[in-house]
């Protein structure tokens, strides 16, 4: 069996690892060990505990009004010992938190092979996002093989350089992940939401914490939030807050005391995924989140200039509204209002992923070990012929076989909720 080290240490990493962990304990092929940085402390727990998830290893770094440089810091030198005390065969990163960079280049550094799951989003926009989108490029230089969720990402890994022969297709583990907690109808835990499921009101939910967006942008997603409210009384506006005190000073003033906007503490991932359901309209600023709606056939309207996830784009299933507040405003207005035009992105076309992602992820790191076959790719998105991120909407390959491992790298603040 191959020791692989599985190293993540937020809420987003442990929802899109936990299949992958689950799927690693039932191969034959691996002896997993999951060690967690804490970058995320109290929302890490939540996903462990409803996954049943035990760290084998946890740093524990989490400290208050971390930087980016501290967290950075902090996992390089709690892994460090690690390695070179467990000597696994790979280690498995994910996505593009300063964890999966710092992960990476720990592994790199005591030259262990890196595994890059959710490998090749792209905005080609250094800054949008921060730090995400130069995180998750630097994983790609440090990472031997490279797990793209889509075709339209392993494309972007093709353009920087990346062989093809090291890339392989897998869909997104989190649509795993939400079909398992959506079946489980867990409870939604906070009082404000005991009737949610009694009403036929429509549910407007709502997620807000981008680095980029915060001053201004946030303050006007909350002017944005209180005019829906006041237009639409029939309509309920979910809104967890994000735990960030500069979120929350933007946002709060300008919703609290509005009698249809309800208020909740950041919901554990159970929760939240059966809120998304109970949904009729998604307004967002997360990367994950633009993944999980069109999998439960809810328009998301995207509230950022660049996204990294452009095929719901492409199938029509989200719209970039940015941070304005009058186009919010007019967005969401005309979803509630504009039957044909609701139904059109309310199609449950996903193209993220069909819930086997887990097994192709974990048979792809076999086959590039020489342990199995390769498996099938995962080809619901079709390829972006014009290439890079998409910042508007757009109207809506090639199998690639895997070389086996030969050995090391062969060459080439305030807690947050999402970096």
């Amino acid at each position: 069996m191959k020791r692989l080290m599985v190293v993540y240490g937020t809420r987003p990493e442990a929802i899109k690892m936990a299949p992958v962990i689950e799927a690693l304990d039932r191969s034959p092929m691996f002896r997993p060990t999951v060690t967690v940085t804490a970058q995320h402390r109290g929302l890490l727990d939540q996903v462990h505990a409803l996954f049943g998830i035990r760290a084998d290893h946890d740093l524990d770094i989490l400290s208050e009004r971390q930087s980016l440089a501290d967290i950075t810091v902090r996992v390089i030198e709690g892994l460090s010992p690690l390695l070179r005390c467990e000597r696994p065969d790979a280690v498995l990163v994910q996505g593009d938190t300063t964890t999966a960079f710092a992960g990476a280049l720990a592994a790199f550094y005591s030259q262990v092979p890196v595994v890059h799951l959710e490998a090749g989003l792209r905005t080609d926009d250094r800054y949008a996002p921060f730090p995400e989108e130069i995180n998750r490029r630097l994983a790609t230089q440090l990472a031997s093989l490279h797990l793209a969720p889509t075709r339209h990402a392993r494309d972007n890994l093709l353009r920087d350089g990346v062989l093809p022969s090291s890339v392989v297709v897998t869909g997104n583990t989190v649509i795993d992940a939400l079909r398992w907690a959506v079946e489980r109808a867990t409870h939604y835990g906070d009082p404000g939401l005991a009737d949610l499921d009694d009403t036929t009101r429509r549910v407007l939910l709502v997620t807000a914490h981008r680095r980029e967006s915060w001053g201004s942008g946030m303050e006007s997603i909350g002017g944005a939030l209180a005019d829906l409210a006041r237009t639409e009384p029939d309509l309920l506006v979910v809104l967890p807050l994000h735990p960030n005190p500069v979120v929350r000073a933007a946002i709060l003033p300008r919703v609290a005391h509005i009698g249809n906007i309800r208020l909740t503490e950041p919901l554990p991932y159970g929760a939240f995924a059966r809120l998304m359901n109970r949904a009729h309209l998604i307004l967002t600023d997360s990367g994950g989140i633009q993944e999980e709606g069109p999998g439960l056939g809810k328009p998301v309207l995207v509230m950022r200039d660049i996204t990294e996830r452009p095929e719901a784009l492409r199938a029509g299933t989200s719209l970039l509204v940015g941070t304005d507040r009058e186009h919010i405003v007019k967005e969401v207005h005309r979803l509630l209002h504009d039957r044909e035009a609701y139904a059109a992105m309310a199609k449950a076309v996903n193209p993220y992923g069909d819930g086997r992602a887990a097994d192709r992820t974990v048979r792809a790191i076999g086959h590039w070990m020489g342990l199995c076959g390769r498996p099938a790719e995962f080809g619901a998105a079709a390829p972006d012929p014009a290439g890079g991120a998409a910042s508007a909407p757009e109207a809506a390959g090639v199998e690639h076989g895997l070389p086996a491992q030969g050995g090391p790298v062969d060459a080439a603040e305030g807690v947050v909720v999402h970096e």
